[in-house]
């Protein structure tokens, strides 16, 4: 489904402090390349997590993640260790020798108190809640990095290959993005909507664009303003997904009502499934919307505008990346150059200051025409490459809301003895003006939120505005 919401509370962000000096290269231990590696072909079936693997993606993290060397690993084993206390608690029991051990700053010193008491605790523990623990240790740690490109995949986050839809079938809107933004709920803004409805339980119970989401499970989304943990119950990692009660308002009517969503796989529509999607707008102007950046992306979305231009005077182009969480740097990189050549869309910039440039690759055909973009809080990572880059490099207008600020860097990912995945970026990007667009976003020229009336109506006023200035 849609995601466009604050998840508050879903995720435990404990900011690293950085402010401990970097320990000789004699102290990280297994810190060094052979640690992890690349995956390579087909990966295998997932095994348990054990201390050995939490062990692992320790000294993944220290040799390999941006700014390790100045990283206090202190915060990664704290977070760990919280985690850790936490799922104990959670199976209704706790273990008297469950102390965190005192750190000193020592990596490998560190982490053989931390493992000493790991393996204490989880001796005296059923061996079935012992992979439970290490998972939520390790995503814990994970999460301490405070960076929303670090991610550890496993079998529980991972969609099976049918997968269409999960959840309720909503695509919503509070102004902000989704799960990418987990730890941010300052930046999102009621009343919480419904924008489509995709399927699943929401079309079964009668549910409709516009209809505003007045209760969670009996509890306010939103208090005084301020986004409540309630919204966290709409954006379940899959398959954790529980029945949900809504108390919803649907505005045109007055009618308020209660429903309960019962969540499950449900088939899309082919056509939504699909990254690029085209058409003819009035006045001859190309609409291209851009879902992802896949590997061909950019290649599609400017053979769209070259179809559409066959036979026909184009007079602009409206490039619609509402809802595009990312993808392949190097495809937005492509998109940009088919607007610009001769110049730099961005960097990825190392923890000492050294940064490499993103260069339009001027052997893309050049489209030649004024250009809008529709931009909003779910445009993130290579969606907001190309924002920045549009609004900086001034190729065209943005028009929408600010992005989501979730472009810490791009991901390199290492494989773990479990057959687990473990990503993080070992640079960090910026703009073409090398402004910092993580966790900032990019504004858009034109600031045109949505509203329920507008979705209850069928209405896009982005677009209507992204026409109006091509149009002038």
């Amino acid at each position: 489904m849609r995601l466009r919401t604050v998840t508050a509370g879903l995720v435990l962000l404990l900011a690293a402090a950085c402010t401990a000096p970097a320990p000789p290269r004699s102290q990280a231990g297994a810190a060094d390349a052979a640690v992890c590696a690349r995956p390579q072909g087909t990966i295998g079936a997932e095994t348990a997590t054990t201390i050995d693997v939490l062990e692992q993606a320790y000294f993944c993290v220290l040799a390999h993640y941006y700014g390790a060397a100045t990283l206090d690993a202190r915060a990664l084993l704290t977070a760990g260790f919280v985690a850790l206390t936490q799922e104990l608690n959670r199976d209704g029991r706790d273990v008297a020798d469950a102390t965190m051990p005192a750190l000193t700053g020592d990596r490998k010193a560190d982490w053989a108190a931390f493992e000493t008491v790991y393996r204490k605790v989880t001796e005296q523990v059923p061996e079935k809640l012992r992979g439970e623990l290490a998972a939520g240790t390790l995503e814990a740690m994970v999460a301490a990095l405070g960076d929303n490109h670090a991610r550890w995949s496993h079998d529980s986050a991972r969609h099976p290959d049918y997968y269409d839809g999960d959840g309720y079938g909503l695509g919503l809107t509070a102004n902000v993005n989704g799960p990418q933004v987990d730890g941010n709920p300052g930046v999102a803004l009621p009343p919480l909507f419904v924008t489509a409805v995709e399927g699943g339980a929401a079309r079964a119970a009668g549910v409709r664009p516009g209809d505003v989401i007045e209760s969670i499970n009996d509890s306010a989304p939103f208090i005084d303003g301020t986004p409540t943990p309630a919204i966290a119950a709409l954006y379940p990692r899959y398959p954790e997904a529980r029945p949900v009660r809504l108390g919803l308002l649907r505005e045109s009517t007055g009618r308020r009502w209660s429903v309960t969503l019962q969540p499950g796989l449900y088939p899309r529509e082919l056509a939504d499934l699909q990254v690029v999607r085209s058409k003819l707008l009035d006045g001859g102007i190309a609409y291209v919307r851009v879902s992802g950046f896949a590997s061909d992306s950019a290649k599609r979305a400017l053979a769209a505008i070259a179809r559409l231009r066959t036979g026909r005077t184009l007079n602009g182009v409206v490039l619609d990346l509402r809802g595009n969480g990312g993808g392949i740097p190097n495809e937005a990189v492509r998109l940009v150059s088919g607007f610009v050549h001769g110049k730099v869309t961005g960097y990825q910039c190392a923890a000492d200051g050294a940064c490499e440039a993103f260069r339009t690759d001027d052997t893309v055909e050049l489209v030649g025409l004024p250009l809008a973009v529709l931009i909003d809080r779910s445009c993130a990572s290579a969606c907001e490459h190309v924002s920045s880059a549009v609004k900086d490099l001034r190729i065209g207008r943005l028009v929408g809301t600010r992005t989501a600020g979730v472009i810490s860097g791009p991901a390199q990912p290492y494989l773990l003895a479990d057959n687990t995945v473990l990503s993080f970026p070992a640079k960090h990007h910026l703009g073409p003006n090398r402004e910092v667009v993580d966790r900032i976003g990019v504004a858009p020229d034109h600031h045109v939120p949505p509203t329920p009336r507008d979705a209850a109506a069928g209405r896009d006023a982005a677009l209507a505005q992204a026409l109006t200035l091509l149009r002038k």
